[in-house]
């Protein structure tokens, strides 16, 4: 069974997956009379109809036991899907390429610092939120609208990973 190894996160390493929303190396422009700094369009929120919107909800995750085995990764084909941590906790991500099928041996592994969030592209396969600490709060922006908006992939015994950040 192949360990995934975890990379720092960061906009290049997950450019194929979708966007880090971070202030760091981001554009930004002052806003109401000098006294707050706005960082513009991190993100774009991706919806596949017209009648479609962009909702915001919170998320509180309780966290797996590690180390983990990846068995299945999800997408949501009409429309993106961003996580903001809320109380500044470090989390983990696992993604796949776009594809009809997340292909075992393309999957990575990613660690946010906490103060860093990732919008995934609307059809980019990825795990459901992975918190480490025991619980934790995040942000989502995603799609609402009709049609089914969640697909999920089981691998085979032979597919599966190992995710242990320790």
């Amino acid at each position: 069974m192949r360990t995934l190894m975890i990379e720092p996160l960061s906009k290049e390493a997950f450019a194929p997956f979708g966007d880090v929303i971070e202030t760091d190396g981001s554009d930004h422009f002052m806003i109401n009379n000098g006294s707050t700094m706005r960082f513009h369009k991190l993100a774009t929120v991706e919806t596949a109809e017209p009648e479609d919107r962009a909702i915001i909800s919170i998320f509180r995750a309780e966290a797996l036991d590690m180390p983990l085995t990846i068995r299945m990764l999800e997408r949501h084909p009409l429309g993106s899907q961003a996580f903001i941590p809320l109380l500044g906790n470090p989390f983990l991500i696992v993604v796949a390429p776009l594809g009809d099928a997340p292909v075992s041996g393309l999957v990575r592994a990613f660690l946010s610092n906490g103060r860093q969030g990732v919008n995934y592209h609307r059809g980019v396969w990825h795990h459901p939120v992975l918190t480490i600490e025991k619980r934790d709060d995040f942000l989502v922006v995603d799609r609402s609208g009709a049609g089914n908006n969640c697909d999920e992939h089981y691998f085979t015994e032979e597919q599966l990973m190992i995710l242990s950040p320790h």
